[in-house]
């Protein structure tokens, strides 16, 4: 049975109020996942768990560091080449998006942190290299 009283309604106020304030700088730039209650599968964008179909997912925000699994140029629909890859963030989904920089020097395995939760012009996250891994064999 429902019964509205007023703390309620006030608790209410104070977590929507709550939600319309900014909590620091990167809360602009974070990236947002889901993740299961059930059995703690994190995944991006779904409406249901991928592993035991659960609807019940809870918002978090992931810290923005990942490891490039696949990339691949693109040619088509764009003035310059691009690439689009599949990162695998350490929080354990993995997202579709581009990293900065030259196509051809971005391989599996480099790392890479999230730069921007969004691109204005394709609406994916954008990341950058960490840092330069090491090819010795390459």
């Amino acid at each position: 049975m429902y019964h509205h009283s007023g703390s309620v309604a006030q608790q209410a106020a104070g977590v929507t109020t709550g939600l319309l304030e900014p909590q620091g700088a990167n809360s602009a730039e974070a990236m947002a996942f889901q993740r299961c209650t059930w059995c703690g599968t994190a995944t991006y964008h779904r409406l249901l768990c991928p592993v035991c179909q659960g609807s019940d997912l809870r918002t978090e925000h992931s810290a923005g560091v990942g490891t490039v699994r696949h990339s691949t140029t693109l040619y088509r629909n764009t003035p310059a080449a691009r690439n689009v890859s599949l990162i695998e963030m350490a929080e354990g989904f993995v997202v579709r998006g581009r990293v900065m920089g030259p196509p051809i020097g971005i391989h599996s395995g480099d790392r890479v942190r999230l730069s921007t939760a969004k691109d204005p012009v394709r609406g994916e996250p954008v990341f950058q290299l960490v840092d330069e891994p090491y090819r010795a064999w390459t």
